[in-house]
């Protein structure tokens, strides 16, 4: 029996698929309402929160494997609490009763920004020092001390394994996620960033959960990144695949720090989430590179090239739209 966190969410509605498909027994988490994805009706579907202790303590009874997806993923001010919330409380209480539960090996969804980055280095791997004084989002701090947690957990003796991947493509609710980029692109925007971002396809981060879960591998995080690409590049590709014009003009730093503030401004006075943020115009203009030499070594891991993704999420999009 296999349970997972977070169903309806990106990672999850390729996973549970996947797991059916291998003829896996399993159990998925969800909020408001069962996602419309293929096997769900093979899927034995629990309404809950990662934040009732309880509940994951009765589902987890007879569970063997768990894959802990369920996060929130915000760069707003005002969800700064609900972050350390859901990323670290929620994360807390399914290693909790995971340890309850015992012989259970979880699988949890980290992210790039829970790694550390030193001064000086461009390349990133798994053993990157996190410094507590740098100037890094509350997503980042709430990512980094969830996986605390984890690592508590398997001080405790818990069987466990970290996934930290990049900016993750896939399709999915243009309102959600990487997907944005593709609606702002569809949309025709004008602008774009000077920095650069690393990317994975979905597809990727499921086959590599899996074949990690699934393994003797335990104790160990993976980062999950195919290649950084500037942003430029990135939204050309897009823009090539919906035949859109592509963002053509350059967003310099000094105003990517003045637009933040005007958003910062404009949200105070209307109470509306800002467009923009701090950490977004500074996350945007990084240019890091998070390095997959590990799980490539490890298991002979290879990812899809950033190309491929593009693609195929544009044509997803695209049927999606035709559909609608």
């Amino acid at each position: 029996m296999v349970f997972v966190t977070g169903g309806s969410g990106l990672i999850g509605s390729f996973l549970i698929p996947e797991l059916v498909r291998q003829g896996h027994q399993v159990k998925a988490l969800y909020r408001r309402q069962v996602p419309a994805i293929a096997g769900a009706d093979q899927v034995q579907w629990v309404e809950g929160d990662i934040l009732d202790p309880a509940l994951l303590r009765e589902v987890l009874a007879d569970v063997k494997y768990v894959f802990h997806c369920a996060g929130l993923v915000s760069y707003a001010p005002q969800d700064e609490e609900l972050l350390k919330q859901v990323n670290i409380e929620g994360t807390a209480n399914v290693v909790d009763a995971c340890l309850e539960a015992g012989s259970i090996k979880l699988c949890h969804v980290s992210s790039i920004a829970a790694v550390g980055r030193p001064k000086k280095v461009e390349v990133l791997t798994e053993s990157a020092k996190w410094d507590p004084a740098a100037d890094l989002s509350a997503y980042a701090s709430s990512k980094y001390f969830g996986e605390l947690e984890v690592w508590r957990g398997v001080a405790e003796g818990l069987d466990a394994v970290i996934v930290n991947p990049s900016i993750i493509l896939g399709p999915a609710d243009w309102n959600r996620s990487s997907t944005q980029l593709f609606r702002y692109v569809y949309n025709e925007r004008p602008f774009y960033t000077i920095g650069e971002a690393n990317f994975v396809d979905v597809r990727d981060v499921v086959e590599a959960m899996v074949q990690l879960t699934f393994s003797e591998i335990s104790g160990e995080r993976f980062i999950l990144n195919a290649e950084r690409m500037a942003y430029k590049s990135f939204f050309e590709k897009v823009a090539g695949c919906f035949n859109k014009k592509a963002p053509a003009t350059k967003v310099p730093p000094l105003l990517a720090e003045v637009v933040w503030r005007l958003e910062h401004a404009r949200a105070w006075l209307t109470g509306a989430r800002p467009l923009i943020t701090k950490d977004t115009a500074r996350v945007s203009r990084k240019a890091h590179f998070f390095s997959s030499e590990k799980i490539r070594q490890m298991l002979g891991f290879e990812f899809r090239p950033v190309s491929e993704s593009v693609h195929w999420v544009c044509g997803e999009l695209q049927g999606q739209m035709a559909n609608s």
